[in-house]
């Protein structure tokens, strides 16, 4: 959607995602490109913080806000803060601070000061809460593509688990079409924000 609208798009991944019950370094490196083609990426990065006890650590923080220092992005996409699965809480926590770090001067970080105007947060599938959304995005035209990227993460969302609906890929769609009702459209992604969302045309509410 950003990226049809004249923005780039990166991603910066901060773990590979190993070790899993039915993957590799290898096969997650092979899932990740192809669902990097599939989404037309601008750019993405891999931090290799490690997976399973990522920490907001002081050098964690650093290394996250050196990446926003040299990208400059103008908004951050990253986790819900509540979550059941312990780096997905982590992960928001440490781009929380690494926002603020990212603008610090008299510092050893290379890079000049950035501030990103907004963070939005994504809500997981781990746990099960129905959140309030500061605002929910019409995602019609792209979800399809959505799921093709994540169809390629075989090891994450396919192998060892029920073949039988619903499935995890299954409760993603589903999820898309309620959230799409909620603003009538087909599909709809659900943002929070802890900052005020404003809007210049109150023809973007029609």
């Amino acid at each position: 959607l950003f990226r049809s609208q004249g923005a780039k798009v990166g991603v910066l991944d901060l773990t590979n995602g190993e070790p899993t019950p039915h993957g590799s370094l290898e096969i997650r490196e092979r899932e990740c490109a192809a669902a990097t083609a599939i989404l037309g990426l601008d750019w993405r990065g891999q931090l290799n913080l490690p997976n399973r006890s990522l920490v907001a650590d002081l050098k964690a923080r650093e290394r996250v806000a050196i990446g926003i220092r040299q990208l400059r992005p103008r908004v951050l996409i990253t986790h819900y803060w509540e979550d059941a699965h312990p780096d997905h809480v982590a992960a928001s926590a440490l781009v929380d601070a690494a926002r603020f770090w990212a603008k610090l001067s008299k510092t050893d970080m290379p890079g000049l000061p950035h501030y990103p105007a907004k963070t939005l947060y994504f809500p997981s599938m781990h746990l099960r809460l129905h959140v309030k959304p500061s605002f929910v995005l019409d995602v019609t035209a792209y979800h399809e593509r959505k799921v093709q990227a994540l169809a390629c993460y075989h090891s994450q969302f396919v192998a060892g688990r029920p073949a039988t609906p619903p499935t995890i890929l299954d409760d993603i769609h589903d999820r898309a079409r309620y959230f799409g009702w909620t603003i009538s459209v087909q599909y709809g992604e659900p943002f929070l924000c802890r900052e005020e969302i404003g809007v210049r045309d109150l023809q973007q509410l029609l």
